[in-house]
């Protein structure tokens, strides 16, 4: 059965920091490329961060370049997104993604190209 869970996220004022972490079984951790995306209300569902398991590849997108970190434990199958400088246009249900595309990891993927989800979970900046 494969699961992708997520933890932390919660609330924090902008300029402040927080992390989500996503702990993947049940499906080979190796040549996926692992990430995080995020959904704020009235918005389509954007790619933020993306690590290649063989960890080769990433991907930030622009609005978080400089701000936002993805890192991974590979003998957990865990990956991490570290957030800081936080701003209120961050806020958002933040989602783990698992993809089969490796190769496509240091490219923004589409929603089609993720092959697993977390549940999802919340992180809300306030100004």
């Amino acid at each position: 059965q494969v699961q992708l869970v997520e933890s932390g996220g919660g609330s924090v004022q902008a300029g402040g920091s927080l992390s989500v972490s996503c702990a993947a079984s049940g499906f080979t951790y190796s040549n996926k490329c692992m990430g995080w995306f995020r959904q704020a209300p009235g918005k389509e569902r954007e790619a933020v961060a993306q690590i290649s398991t063989g960890g080769s590849r990433t991907y930030y997108a622009d609005s978080v370049k400089g701000r936002f970190t993805i890192s991974q434990d590979k003998s957990e199958k865990t990956v991490y997104l570290l957030m800081n400088s936080l701003k209120p246009e961050d806020t958002a249900m933040y989602y783990c993604a698992a993809a089969a595309g490796w190769s496509r990891c240091g490219s923004r993927l589409r929603d089609q190209e993720v092959d697993y989800w977390g549940q999802g979970t919340q992180v809300t900046v306030s100004s």
